[in-house]
């Protein structure tokens, strides 16, 4: 089983950045596709980002094109969400995942080790 820690939550004015790291420990052979989920209370778990295996390729949500950058150091075994421009309708809990495949997912289903989240509250 996979472990996954994600940190770097906080609260930021609009317009402010922050980055979220993933650590992941555990069963590590074999790097797999990550993703990088929001939810805002009373709202879905959405995919906001995801990257596969090497970090040759990525996807993003409409809603954090050109403001999100997903990344991925796997000497570190850390995924990253770096995030500018912030704005409140962000504001949500953020959840790193390992999905089962190494190729590039969207479907959330495909995402099976999560960490605990990390809180992020954008101020007007």
């Amino acid at each position: 089983q996979v472990q996954l820690e994600e940190s770097g939550g906080g609260l930021v004015q609009a317009g402010g950045s922050l980055r979220l790291p993933c650590a992941r420990s555990g069963r590590t052979a074999g790097s797999k596709a990550m993703g990088w989920f929001r939810q805002a209370p009373g709202k879905d778990r959405d995919l906001v980002a995801g990257i596969n295996w090497s970090g040759s390729s990525t996807y993003y949500a409409d809603s954090v094109k050109g403001r999100f950058t997903i990344s991925r150091d796997n000497a570190k075994n850390t995924a990253y969400l770096q995030m500018n421009n912030l704005k409140p309708e962000d504001t949500a809990g953020y959840y790193c995942a390992a999905a089962l495949t190494y190729g590039l997912t969207s479907v959330p289903r495909e995402y099976t080790d999560w960490g605990q989240g990390t809180q992020v509250t954008v101020s007007s």
